[in-house]
């Protein structure tokens, strides 16, 4: 029997092959699938309509672009054996399995003990054990565990094929075009040295495009300011409903969203990964439909105010707010709107946030001159791209927007 391959319509790329074998079991697994019903960008859709593509369009984007790199790659003369190309490819497509609902936006609050990495990790075990150890290779090459450290760096690195589809996956979908990188021309431009990924010279001009639309994105649109606030409610109205529950004051009537309530400690992977899959953007969307009418008024707000789109107002500033501000903000809330001081922590709220596109402390992107290899951050004649290795960060408070605005 011929198993032919998949072709999937991607609105970016085009048509793209899905290889027939592991691969393409893999894409079929309840496990990947769910990440359909994960938006690739949270909230972001109540600033960009568009912005309502999901991590599994991601994920099949970026094991495109990797195919893309090893082939070109194995066209220089390095050796890719057909098992080291298709573990780098499953690596890759498995790589976002831990995001929860509405991706990085409640990644500290349903599962606050592991990051994403980890979790995803967890799934690459559980199915390795499904499969019967067809995973090995992939893991090792996910955990930077593997003899050829570029196979890695194509997966997780400041120049990686996550970062090179999302960028321009994300502007895609947002419409914001100052995102729009030159994907292919540099993979086009990879070469190896000495285990390590690097960029031939003509490329050059491609990675300082990628480096500005970086950082735009970020300020644009991963931190505009009503995605940081409506994610940030998001936040706040889980931490509350946590509350409530610990207190016996709310029952969860979804058993998967409960198992998380008490925390993951002794708790197995297996049991971790079989209800961690069937939670989603549903679940969530769900959960803030059954409490809009909740006879806690705290619960009841937030979750109004995010399904309908009903935010606080948020201050952002480059500089520290002054002793007392954000205290003398809650004082005035409390007074105001007639709470208790016990209550004020969910209206308002106040942290930083902070934006590198170029960090000088990871892995450098080398540009190849012949033999010599340039940092990009001194090989660029055109940019000071020092400015993009600096850290920028910006302090916020969100509140009621007449207690905020008279703030400004």
């Amino acid at each position: 029997m011929i198993i032919k391959e998949k072709i999937v319509n991607d609105p970016v790329y085009g048509l793209l092959k899905i290889p027939a074998g592991i691969i393409h079991e893999l894409i079929d697994h309840p496990y990947f699938q769910r990440l359909r019903r994960i938006k690739q960008l949270g909230l972001t859709y109540l600033v960009y309509p568009g912005a309502v593509h999901s991590r599994f369009q991601h994920a099949i984007g970026a094991m495109y672009l990797t195919s893309l790199a090893i082939y070109v790659i194995k066209s220089k003369g390095h050796e890719i054996s057909d098992a080291e190309s298709e573990a780098t490819k499953i690596a890759i497509l498995l790589h976002d399995m831990g995001h929860g609902p509405f991706s990085h936006a409640l990644e500290s609050c349903i599962i606050p003990d592991l990051p994403h990495e980890q979790v995803s990790l967890m799934f690459m075990e559980e199915l390795n054990e499904e499969f019967n150890g067809k995973l090995d290779l992939a893991i090792q090459i996910f955990k930077n565990k593997y003899y050829k450290k570029f196979l890695y760096q194509l997966v997780s690195g400041q120049l990686d094929m996550d970062r090179l589809d999302y960028l321009r996956r994300d502007s895609f979908f947002t419409g914001v075009t100052e995102g729009v990188v030159a994907s292919e021309r540099i993979i086009k431009m990879l070469e190896v040295v000495d285990d390590n990924l690097v960029v031939e010279s003509k490329g050059i001009y491609s990675v300082e495009k990628f480096l500005i639309a970086r950082r735009l994105m970020y300020w644009q649109v991963y931190l505009h300011k009503t995605v940081l606030v409506s994610e940030v409610l998001l936040v706040k109205l889980l931490e509350r409903i946590k509350e409530l529950y610990s207190l016996g004051r709310l029952e969860i009537s979804n058993p998967n969203l409960e198992f998380f309530m008490s925390g993951v400690k002794g708790k197995s992977r297996k049991e971790i990964v079989r209800h961690f899959y069937m939670i989603d953007d549903y679940d969530i969307i769900t959960l803030l439909k059954q409490n809009i009418d909740s006879e806690d008024k705290v619960l009841a707000d937030l979750s109004k105010a995010v399904l309908n789109r009903n935010l606080p107002k948020i201050l952002i500033k480059r500089e520290k707010f002054p002793e007392g501000f954000v205290e003398d903000i809650k004082k005035e809330t409390v007074s105001e709107f007639n709470i208790s001081k016990d209550i004020v922590k969910y209206f308002i709220y106040n942290g930083e946030i902070s934006n590198n596109a170029y960090s000088d402390q990871d892995e450098r992107i080398n540009i190849l001159y012949g033999k010599e290899l340039v940092d990009i951050a001194e090989a660029s004649d055109m940019l000071n791209l020092s400015v993009l290795s600096k850290v920028v960060k910006k302090y916020y408070v969100c509140g009621p927007e007449k207690i905020i605005n008279s703030k400004k």
